[in-house]
């Protein structure tokens, strides 16, 4: 019997299209250590991922749904890795 597996809703996979960017503008990066994703606070970098995703927005979406997807998973990440002890001050 043919099974066909569900597609993976569109948010999903622009979701990681949006992380992409991210890296890729320098504007999060990863925990070394615990492979958390943190938020930069660079703004010159958001601003490029920000651009990136109004010129280049995937196929299948409109590039103010890239924009909103790179700005929500900004809203996601924090600054400190949660694993990492605290920095003292």
């Amino acid at each position: 019997m043919l099974m066909m597996k569900e597609r993976r809703p569109t948010f999903r996979m622009i979701e990681g299209w949006a992380r992409s960017v991210l890296l890729d503008a320098g504007a999060i990066r990863e925990c070394e250590e615990h492979g958390w994703i943190r938020d930069r606070a660079y703004p010159h970098a958001r601003e490029r991922a920000l651009l990136v995703a109004r010129r280049d927005p995937p196929s299948d979406a409109s590039p103010e749904k890239a924009v909103a997807a790179v700005r929500d998973v900004l809203d996601t990440i924090g600054d400190t890795c949660p694993e990492c002890p605290a920095e003292s001050g």
